[in-house]
């Protein structure tokens, strides 16, 4: 049990990704609510041993209750200034949107009336109505129990065993992560967005996580909390619509992104709450992006020396590489086409295929071998299956920080959301092909065109700083021992053949992942 004062020293693994950015932004004294953090290891033990694990860690939990109310001067589920608190999940490698999160915590009816008192009759049955569907959906079909203290247990043990939930095992599974880490559970004061005229809601990225391009990026709810924001249900402005509505929080937000970016020299995305005129900054982790900014984002930051040139090829994946160099949609084919609809660009790329709007139906048409396109009104957690077995994703609501955003660019999958009530059945069945660069969804297969290497700047750009520092140099040509693939096992070949130069049909492809394995040995 670990208070997050900007004092905690501990590693990623044990704190988990949300846990660790919390101590960190308190250590430089932004505006961050007070929390603390029930480590990996107790998540580990809790997983094969829940109730002695509960058991053994509710006096800790307890004193740090206690130690939250002494922070904020307000008394947990009772008295005339009541404090909730959030719990929310901590994986060590981050995993949007896979495990759960509870808000408000601590409410019951008595606490509802101070809520009315010192905010308002409806800023309280707003909090109340959203803590009695968060609960239900996550913890328990029943009404929650009066006891905040009942709530808080229930509450961190559906967080931990959302560990287990099929969405995060499939995830896990993906992306090839050990079962073994296990998930933190950090335990945090509410702030409300809810609560005032000059309150609301956001997510921010120091940078734009779609295209790679130097603007801030995000969304901002006026009245909202933000599981609002990424929900995708609500209309959200963009960030810069705060600029005008809260020049002074802006500016701080600002500055706050700048410093976080710096610190951990890479591009942040920072869920914020504004209470009331007051900024406060609940969690930061470097942002999810498409494959597209990942080059571009690298590179920049080797420009400005935040990273090295070895830092800037391991930000870069195979995969990216890949994705950037899958056939595109030349203007005359995309125009010549039938536009069906039209939406927010949210992850690059361009997909084509039959249009499925159930989830189920999706998983056996993949299974027969079809390219499926996921079209819902909006994606949960429950859908990541789906999600994983399309090729594109298009929604009828929710913006660039709404569910199938951030899981479409994690999961590297085509985007397109917001394309407007309606489309879902309009598109059911049909033949399509969705464009994530110009935000589109046009009618029928269309033909695409590839690309090389040598087609695109940034990858020309890599593949000169690889060629002076990966252990394997790769060529398209020349007098050098031909790489029969271009799979681990032939460059771990290649290696330990004790070759330099190589001829292969990817180059950077080849040099990235001599570099990877070079990197393992060393470790």
């Amino acid at each position: 049990m670990v208070l997050l004062d900007g004092t905690a020293n501990h590693p990623r693994e044990i704190l988990g990704n949300k846990g660790h950015g919390i101590d960190a932004m308190r250590r430089h004294q932004l505006p961050v609510p007070p929390a603390f953090c029930i480590t990996t290891k107790v998540g580990l033990r809790y997983l094969t041993d829940p109730q002695p694990t509960m058991d053994a860690i509710w006096a800790d939990v307890l004193d740090r209750m206690s130690w939250l109310e002494a922070e904020t001067s307000r008394t947990y589920g009772r008295g005339p200034r009541p404090l909730l608190v959030s719990v929310r999940s901590g994986a060590t490698q981050s995993m949007p949107g896979m495990m759960d999160t509870i808000l408000d915590l601590g409410m019951n009816d008595e606490v509802e009336r101070a809520l009315a008192t010192y905010g308002s009759p409806d800023f309280a049955r707003d909090t109340r109505r959203r803590f009695d569907r968060l609960y239900r959906r996550i913890v328990a079909d029943s009404d929650p129990p009066d006891d905040p203290y009942a709530q808080l247990r229930a509450g961190i043990e559906a967080v931990f065993a959302s560990w287990n939930s099929p969405r995060a095992i499939a995830y896990r599974r993906h992306y090839g992560l050990t079962d073994q880490s296990g998930t933190a559970v950090v335990v945090q004061a509410m702030v409300f967005g809810n609560q005032a005229k000059n309150s609301g809601a956001g997510v921010l990225s120091s940078r734009n996580p779609i295209t790679g391009s130097r603007e801030p990026f995000g969304e901002w709810l006026p009245g909202g909390q933000g599981d609002d924001v990424v929900s995708g249900l609500v209309d959200v402005e963009p960030i810069a619509a705060l600029s005008r509505e809260q020049p002074a929080v802006y500016h701080e937000l600002m500055d706050a992104a700048r410093n976080l970016e710096r610190l951990a020299s890479d591009v942040q995305e920072i869920e914020f709450t504004i209470e009331d005129g007051k900024l406060w900054l609940l969690q930061t982790r470097a942002a999810e992006r498409s494959a597209q900014a990942a080059v571009r984002l690298a590179l920049q930051l080797r420009d400005e020396r935040l990273i090295d040139d070895t830092e800037t090829l391991r930000r870069v994946t195979p995969a990216h590489v890949e994705a950037l160099l899958l056939p595109a949609l030349q203007p005359e084919t995309r125009l010549a086409a039938k536009l069906l609809a039209k939406g927010v660009p949210a992850c690059p790329g361009v997909a084509a295929g039959t249009a499925y709007t159930d989830v189920d139906q999706a998983l056996d048409a993949a299974d027969r071998g079809e390219r499926v396109i996921l079209v819902r009104n909006h994606t949960r957690p429950e859908d990541v299956l789906g999600m994983l077995s399309a090729h594109g994703i298009v929604t009828e609501v929710g913006g660039a920080a709404s569910h199938a955003a951030v899981v479409s660019r994690e999961l590297g999958r085509v985007a397109v959301v917001g394309c407007g009530h309606g489309v879902a059945a309009s598109l059911a069945g049909k033949q399509i092909t969705v464009d994530g660069y110009e935000g589109e969804v046009r009618e029928g297969r269309l033909t695409l065109t590839a690309w090389s290497e040598s087609d695109t700047p940034e990858l020309r750009e890599l593949a000169d700083i690889a060629q002076r520092i990966s252990p394997l140099r790769a060529h398209t040509t020349g007098d050098y021992p031909k790489l029969d693939d271009q799979s681990d096992a032939a460059v771990r070949a290649a290696l330990a053949a004790g070759h330099t130069d190589v001829i292969s049909a990817t180059p950077l492809n080849t040099m990235l992942t001599a570099l990877r394995l070079a990197n393992e040995v060393a470790r």
